[in-house]
């Protein structure tokens, strides 16, 4: 019977022990979630663009003791789980109302991002490989692409040019990955190619993996004599040289009548490089845009200055979509604005910002907007976007033929022939 009511009392002594332990366990997971609160507000306090209310915070924290935190912890939510999710709530509440794009990564998602970005940044930053794209052929692999500032173009090799060698190893008889593994090599590295010209002629080259900007300006075919059509697909430091260099080729065989900058599907870049091309259609001097952080004055970007032999002054369509974002908004809403470009496509991204991120020390990260986009007279960029002149949402219409056959009819009012063959009887363009 003693023994009994010893085992009795030893077990509740031991449970209230391991409530208790629970109880102060529970205490300090919970403080562990509440610090990492105040650090997150600290953060966006510190960076944000906008003013952070302290009292929205301290609201938040009411709300987060008597609901979240104990609706997460009875649902079984790991103290991971419980801080981040916390984390991104609050930053949803104390953000502007018109920003859908700070938010709290967790440690998973916020390194998808950071690859992401820096998938970004090796488009607009120097890259280092061999800068060459191919197809296999019954020889080898035939050039359908080599990035012009890569050492293989300086070297001589051309698009149509067919590998059949790199580094010793003939490449007849491999697929198509032990072939790619051939072609990026280790940074540095310099690689021996054997090659046959378009003329059947062989070839031996030297060729070094540098660093190198890849070309993100390409030119696209247009039916109507005359005009061009460029497709950027990204800024980056480079896109002024790839611009001087397009421009003036096709003033070497003829007139420039018209300009299409193809910019759907273009993320943006620096916006320094943005600011560099509007040189070629803008007057220099005269102020771009500005970005302001919280509490410091605009910092303001004006349109470089180059000899007037290289600007273009004609008719411009810039064509847009949902993915165009960034300093390519940048560039197109700054040129519909002063009514040098008109616009084509869908709205655009919202996204002429300055965007940080700001990892913390258990992986997670904070994604948060810093600055604002504005124009010379003040009005701020929307984050609703761009809106086209033309709204186009039918996708079976050839955006590129279409928007040629809109300048076609500008110039030929201006010019007062009939617009005809390139546009159809009764047929309106605007």
């Amino acid at each position: 019977m003693n023994f009994q009511k010893n085992f009795i009392f030893v077990l509740s002594i031991l449970l209230s022990v391991t409530l208790s332990s629970c109880r102060k366990s529970e205490k300090v997971l919970y403080q562990g979630c509440r610090d990492f609160l105040e650090e997150v507000y600290g953060t966006m306090e510190k960076n944000y663009y906008q003013e952070v209310d302290r009292q929205k915070f301290e609201k938040f924290i009411k709300k987060f003791n008597t609901k979240i935190y104990p609706q997460l912890r009875k649902e079984g939510k790991s103290i991971d789980y419980v801080r981040w999710r916390s984390a991104s709530y609050m930053i949803q509440d104390l953000k502007s109302s018109e920003d859908i794009f700070s938010e709290l990564y967790p440690p998973a998602p916020a390194q998808k991002y950071k690859t992401q970005a820096l998938g970004t940044v090796e488009t607009v930053g120097p890259k280092r490989s061999l800068g060459i794209e191919g197809e296999k052929v019954e020889d080898g692999l035939r050039i359908t692409h080599i990035e012009p500032r890569s050492d293989a173009y300086v070297q001589g090799l051309r698009e149509g040019d067919t590998l059949v060698m790199i580094s010793d190893v003939g490449l007849k008889n491999l697929d198509d990955e032990e072939v790619t593994k051939l072609l990026n090599p280790d940074a540095d590295a310099t690689v021996s190619m054997r090659y046959l010209n378009s003329d059947g002629q062989e070839k031996n080259i030297d060729v070094l993996a540098k660093e190198f900007f890849k070309q993100m300006l390409f030119m696209k075919p247009v039916r109507i004599p005359g005009i061009y059509c460029l497709r950027m697909q990204q800024f980056n430091r480079k896109t002024f040289e790839d611009m001087f260099r397009y421009l003036k080729f096709f003033r070497e065989h003829g007139e420039i009548k018209g300009l299409i900058l193809d910019l759907r599907g273009n993320p943006g870049g620096p916006p320094l490089a943005a600011r560099e091309i509007s040189s070629f259609f803008l007057p220099g001097g005269e102020e771009f845009a500005s970005f302001k952080r919280k509490n410091k004055a605009l910092t303001t970007l004006d349109v470089p200055k180059i000899k007037e032999e290289f600007r273009y002054h004609g008719p411009m369509v810039i064509l847009i979509d949902k993915q165009s974002g960034s300093s390519s908004e940048l560039f197109s809403g700054i040129l519909q604005r002063r009514g040098r470009a008109f616009l084509m496509g869908k709205n655009s991204a919202g996204q002429v910002m300055l965007k940080s991120m700001f990892p913390f020390s258990d992986g997670s990260m904070a994604l948060l907007i810093i600055a604002r986009g504005h124009h010379p007279d003040g009005t701020v960029f929307s984050f609703k976007g761009l809106t086209p002149d033309k709204i186009i949402f039918d996708k079976s219409i050839d955006m590129v033929d279409y928007a040629a056959r809109f300048l076609y009819y500008i110039i030929a009012k201006q010019l007062k022939p009939s617009p005809q063959p390139y546009l159809s009887k009764g047929e309106s363009l605007l």
